[in-house]
């Protein structure tokens, strides 16, 4: 039997990256999917591959920063595919980088809003279906940047992000009677559209790819087959944790 098989679950951020990797990984594991992104083109694609797989998916295109698109994203699991078992907050955005005097008050509610209000109004909906289930497993993409290494230039990322932690925890706390497993994922640097904001030049990947122990970047494949482990039963007695996925880039000083 597949890891998720009859197991219906949203991914945030599915239009690429980590989201969309993770998508067609667990589609291809037996997940009914529900994928949420901005990008309407993008999901459509993303449907269209796991559907000529042999997969169950749907797409729904809004914002993570807007409560309804929550709300809605839950809705279309239940009404489609009966339920929610699975949820994988993933959406983020790196948001205003620079000297923090020079970040903006907007520049930083986005951020905030983005990385962390969003999986807040995600779980507020995602829970309540969860307990309907009996049970699920909930996930939240953090980072290594503000837990384990600090980044100058980053400050409202590594907040949002760090936040992320301590909102696994209270939930992983706050749900683990009832069923519920609450974790965060932390990828190292991850060769995504995101990630090529830092390497975006031959000697900046180089440099990035030299701050992990495994003197790469992961593929966003890699990434998503740690959120497999955190979203199957193969982590059944995992929870309230901060799953490093990093690739060594947190113990690395040579």
């Amino acid at each position: 039997m597949s890891a998720l098989s009859n197991k219906v679950v949203i991914i945030t951020g599915a239009s690429s990256g980590i989201g969309y990797a993770t998508a067609r990984l667990f589609a291809r594991e037996g997940a009914k999917v529900v994928a949420g992104a901005r990008r309407q083109a993008e999901l459509d694609a993303l449907i269209g591959e796991i559907a000529q797989a042999g997969g169950h998916a749907m797409a729904l295109a809004g914002d993570v920063k807007d409560e309804a698109f929550a709300q809605a994203l839950v809705e279309l699991a239940v009404s489609r595919f009966g339920g929610l078992d699975v949820a994988f907050n993933n959406a983020g955005t790196i948001g205003e980088m620079g000297a923090t005097p020079d970040v903006s008050l907007s520049g930083w509610e986005d951020t905030i809003r983005t990385n962390l209000t969003s999986a807040f109004l995600g779980a507020k909906y995602q829970l309540p279906a969860m307990l309907d289930r009996g049970g699920g497993s909930l996930i939240f993409t953090s980072t290594f940047v503000g837990h384990t290494v600090g980044l100058p230039g980053m400050a409202a990322y590594a907040a949002s992000k760090a936040g992320l932690i301590g909102l696994t925890q209270a939930l992983a706390a706050e749900f683990g009677a009832k069923g519920i497993r609450v974790n965060a994922l932390l990828p190292g640097g991850t060769d995504t559209p995101m990630g090529r904001t830092f390497a975006n030049t031959p000697d900046a990947l180089t440099f990035v790819q030299g701050l992990h122990a495994l003197k790469r970047m992961a593929s966003p494949e890699e990434i998503a087959q740690s959120a497999l482990y955190l979203a199957s039963d193969a982590s059944s007695f995992t929870t309230g944790s901060a799953l490093l996925a990093d690739g060594g880039i947190s113990i690395n000083r040579t």
